[in-house]
């Protein structure tokens, strides 16, 4: 999984100092991410980033990627394709991730990943009284950096309805939740990666 990185980077050692990075700067990665897979559209397989920090890819490229005031302080770093055969949520998916080791100079990873949600946010109406929650389809990504920073939003699937309803151009309009303690297991499964060796796998 680190080839992609070794291409932007190449081989030199002595860039990759480490980087402290916020969660600010995990909550810009998490953002660019959703804009990047909901621009590829539904019922899509899993996609995996590596975060490297912005510095690091301009002092190893050589470009220059604007203002420093507008350059987002991690790049994201679109992983090879999961598998087609590997489910989002399966444990097929958590055994491929456990498998993975990335090298120093990656600073988190974003997994993107569509799953079914039991929505339970009808409850709170008085008309949700005695009405089970309901499974929609939905995107999930989660964020870690090896600062131990670490992020999950949730983007439910418009249905055909809420889009009709919204007029024009609903499909653009992204809609995020969030919260600590959501799929914890995916969290793990993520800090581990960073925390593997590459020379271990």
């Amino acid at each position: 999984m680190s080839d992609e990185v070794n291409e932007f980077l190449g081989s030199s050692p002595e860039l990759f100092q480490p980087v402290e990075l916020s969660a600010q700067a995990l909550n810009r990665a998490m953002l660019e991410a959703v804009e990047f897979v909901h621009a590829e559209g539904w019922d899509n397989r899993p996609v995996l980033f590596a975060l490297v920090p912005a510095r690091i890819l301009m002092q190893a490229t050589g470009e220059m990627f604007g203002d420093d005031a507008d350059v987002s302080p991690l790049s994201l770093i679109i992983q090879e394709a999961i598998p087609e055969h590997i489910r989002p949520g399966s444990d097929e998916l958590g055994d491929y991730l456990a498998r993975i080791a990335w090298p120093e100079e990656v600073a988190g990873v974003i997994l993107a990943q569509e799953i079914e949600f039991l929505d339970s946010s009808a409850d709170d109406s008085d008309d949700a009284v005695g009405v089970a929650a309901e499974r929609r389809p939905a995107r999930i990504f989660s964020g870690v950096l090896r600062s131990q920073e670490q992020l999950t939003l949730l983007q439910l699937r418009p249905t055909e309805e809420e889009l009709a309803a919204a007029g024009p151009f609903a499909e653009d309009n992204i809609e995020l939740k969030g919260g600590p303690g959501v799929a914890p297991g995916v969290i793990k499964v993520l800090s581990h990666t960073l925390l593997a060796s590459p020379e271990d796998m």
